[in-house]
């Protein structure tokens, strides 16, 4: 086998069926597009989800709930996150730097989940009643905003 002798397996390449073109070609006269009504006429089309007249699916089905645009805008931290960072000193600027939260994160909170057992100083990070515990447990601090609202 050569590269120049490559070819297609066979019956895999049609060509392009051309319609409305004589009626030997088994596709003339109405084109494969039936006799009249809407969708036999050029530019005659519905926009999707169109029933008909009838009220749509979409329309028909409760709608419940909604997608907050900033829901990502306070980033969640574990206490095993903590645990595994390099720094000492931990505020949003450290955890956008290791990648605990979001780069475009506007803020960021403690909770508790996991394990920690070292010491930490954390600041300007909002905390949990039950990780802001932990952490002092554990002979660290917690500066400033210490809130705990429930998300």
């Amino acid at each position: 086998m050569r590269l120049n002798t490559l070819k297609p397996a066979p019956g895999s390449k049609k060509p392009r069926l051309r319609v409305g073109r004589g009626i030997g070609s088994g596709k003339g006269k109405t084109a494969g597009r039936g006799h009249k009504g809407q969708k036999a006429r050029s530019g005659g089309y519905h926009k999707v989800g169109f029933e008909g007249g009838q009220m749509p699916l979409q329309r028909r089905v409760p709608k419940r709930g909604f997608t907050s645009l900033s829901r990502d805008a306070v980033g969640e931290v574990r206490l095993s996150d903590l645990q595994k960072m390099k720094a000492d000193k931990i505020d949003l600027a450290a955890l956008k730097a290791e990648g605990v939260v979001h780069r475009r994160a506007a803020g960021a909170k403690v909770i508790l989940s996991g394990q920690l057992s070292r010491k930490l100083a954390v600041s300007g990070v909002g905390v949990t009643k039950g990780a802001k515990a932990a952490i002092e447990s554990a002979g660290g601090s917690v500066a400033v905003q210490s809130t705990d609202q429930s998300s």
